[in-house]
């Protein structure tokens, strides 16, 4: 059995206790090594997984010698496999993993599978069918959207200094703006715009704008 990997991941939070919440696939979306899943790629693998109760793993950088957590929730939705799981923490890595997430070192996650049913659409190759094995952090992800967007527990404490009227650091103001879905970029200029008035007027409008969409969902 061959099983290959997939960074398309898109991460929304990671909790001080070391629970993951986001997206293992999105679906549709070309990736650099010219695959796309389709809606319902998992559907059979997952509900094999299911029935023979076997958990889809969390490994370090598909190492399947360095087990870092397990996957407890995956579920398809219209955009993506959805999931959630936790971080062993009495694992050594595991700990190291959550360290580098909240600091922004590791931000993506690949998914291991084999493929079972696909076609090709020109130089395209279409996944149809996929049996999940695991899901691992990664260093580099094949898929530029395959980012984690917030560290949920930075968030957490930046929105006690806001209450507290203390003034935001750039990095807390950067952690902000990401768990409100701007990107990595974005959210610096945001935070250059917005704590230390730099850049073009023009500049500065465009930044606010995406900041109030951002807020406004």
């Amino acid at each position: 059995m061959t099983t290959e990997t997939k960074a398309c991941f898109e991460l929304k939070e990671v909790t001080e206790d070391g629970v993951i919440e986001g997206y293992a696939a999105i679906f549709n979306n070309v990736d650099r090594g010219m695959d796309k899943l389709l809606p319902g790629a998992f559907t059979k693998g997952l509900a094999a997984a299911t029935r023979s109760k076997r958990k889809i793993k969390m490994l370090w950088q598909h190492r399947a010698d360095e087990p870092i957590g397990v996957w407890d929730e995956l579920i398809e939705d219209a955009r993506g496999l959805r999931v959630k799981g936790h971080l062993t923490m009495d694992v050594g890595r595991a700990r190291e993993t959550l360290a580098l997430m909240r600091d922004d070192v590791i931000d993506s996650l690949s998914i291991g599978y084999q493929t079972v049913k696909s076609i090709w659409e020109g130089d395209v190759r279409v996944l149809q069918e996929v049996s999940l094995y695991e899901v691992s952090p990664v260093t580099f992800p094949m898929n530029e959207k395959a980012k984690i967007s917030s560290v949920k527990a930075d968030i957490e404490d930046v929105v006690e200094k806001l209450k507290a009227g203390d003034r935001l650091t750039e990095r807390e103001f950067e952690h902000l703006v990401k768990g409100l879905g701007l990107s990595n970029s974005q959210a610096e200029r945001a935070a250059r715009v917005h704590l230390k008035g730099q850049g073009e007027p023009a500049a500065a409008a465009d930044e606010v704008a995406e900041f109030l969409a951002a807020l406004r969902g």
